[in-house]
């Protein structure tokens, strides 16, 4: 039976749903109040043993992915500058209800989690991820849960095949061909989520599709030339695991 289970907070992906859907969005009490209640829901849905809540750094970097692939998150759209200015009184409630919260230095909050969560799940530990982001789901293992906690439901196995039609491990490719248009990770133009999957099913991955002397020649036609844009986007939607966290699993123990 499992002795642990780690929930780890996409802070930002929660702060700003949870701002964006308060009446007066210039006070930042008002937000910090319903964050705090927010997390005490989440707390008592999922009785962790270890809980931390990880932000992004706030900046106008966008991190190596935009090394790679200069149009990601180009038009993102910026921070309420009430909310980036409340930030530290965020954290501070958090801190106060006892949930430590981890900034990110140059690398996206998202590579810290997959970091972290991997870590648990590879000592055969329960880890919940809380965020609406799907991009976790290619970490999904037995251990390893998504939680979207907005929409009441798990990012799981069943909703990874119906959405996506691949399986965890192939969604990084199918996001190499598909594109990713909220972050916009264009994929190959003229590659839809349908032809992605039906191509994955086929050839299980993207260097084997490429390699394929085989494509049918109406999706040939749209592939070529394409090879390098397709695994650039694939390697962008790739979650690093192996940033330095610069802690252990006994400082973010949760204390009731």
């Amino acid at each position: 039976m499992s002795r642990l289970h780690v929930v780890i907070i996409d802070a930002m992906n929660l702060i700003r749903r949870v701002h964006a859907a308060q009446p007066d969005q210039e006070s930042i009490d008002a937000t910090a109040q319903s964050c705090i209640k927010t997390l005490d829901k989440i707390i008592n849905h999922s009785q962790p043993s270890h809980i931390v809540a990880v932000f992004d750094h706030i900046g106008p970097d966008r991190g190596w992915r935009a090394e790679i692939l200069p149009t990601y998150k180009q038009n993102r759209k910026p921070m309420p500058v009430a909310l980036e200015q409340g930030l530290d009184t965020i954290q501070e409630a958090f801190w106060q209800r006892g949930v430590d919260a981890l900034l990110s230095q140059g690398d996206e909050a998202d590579d810290m989690i997959a970091t972290l969560a991997l870590k648990v799940a590879a000592r055969h530990e329960h880890v919940t991820i809380v965020s609406t982001d799907k991009g976790y789901c290619q970490l999904l293992q037995p251990t390893l849960s998504i939680r979207d906690y907005f929409q009441h439901r798990w990012l799981d196995l069943a909703f990874v095949d119906a959405q996506f039609g691949v399986r965890p491990e192939q969604l990084c490719d199918f996001w190499g061909l598909a594109g990713i248009s909220s972050s916009e990770v264009s994929g190959v133009p003229g590659i839809g989520a349908k032809t992605a999957a039906t191509l994955l099913e086929r050839y299980q991955t993207l260097e084997a599709i490429f390699a394929a002397s085989d494509v049918e020649q109406k999706w040939q036609k749209k592939l070529a030339g394409h090879q390098d844009l397709a695994q650039r986007c694939k390697k962008v939607a790739q979650l690093k695991t192996d940033i330095p966290l610069g802690f252990n699993l006994q400082d973010i123990r949760f204390e009731r």
